[in-house]
């Protein structure tokens, strides 16, 4: 019994949870210039890490009011992307979008925020894999986006639900 027991124990696995948010109306998405990337100008959607004790549709909620201004509501989970971090903690990004909010937007320690045609999708300066992390955005299917050895994978197919 012991013994099992400790099988079990020692498959559990670190993980580092957070997430992005796509808010989007019916010709835009939201964009923040994320400060201190190392990319020049980069863009990526709202996000941030889940706090101790919080759950975590209240997390991505709370991210995106601190780093946009806007309140958000019903937060579809749409997906994620995660990879292995060197010291063998998994990096997961659970992944949301809702079209609901409100207040006004504005700028934050986290970088500029704006609206973004989606005509402009594909020559935008995005970053940490925005582009292809679209098509899970986009889609009403939920699916994975796994990096394996710091090589960037499109979405998992295999791992599409619904």
């Amino acid at each position: 019994m012991f013994r099992e027991r400790q099988d079990i124990m020692e498959r559990k696995v670190k993980i580092e949870l957070t997430n992005l948010c796509l808010i989007y109306d019916e010709e835009r998405v939201l964009v923040q210039e994320k400060v201190g990337t190392g990319y020049e100008k980069g863009l990526v959607f709202p996000g941030g890490h889940v706090e101790d004790g919080e759950s975590l549709r209240d997390s991505v909620i709370r991210e995106v009011k601190e780093e946009t201004g806007l309140t958000i509501s019903n937060p579809q989970p749409c997906g994620y992307k995660d990879w292995i971090l060197k010291d063998g903690t998994r990096y997961l990004v659970l992944l949301y979008k809702t079209n609901q909010y409100t207040g006004k937007i504005k700028n934050s320690d986290e970088g500029r925020v704006f609206w973004l045609d989606r005509r402009d999708i594909p020559t935008a300066n995005l970053i940490w894999n925005m582009r292809e992390l679209m098509e899970i955005f986009e889609t009403d299917n939920y699916s994975e986006f796994f990096c394996r050895e710091g090589i960037d994978i499109m979405p998992d197919r295999r791992n599409l639900l619904g």
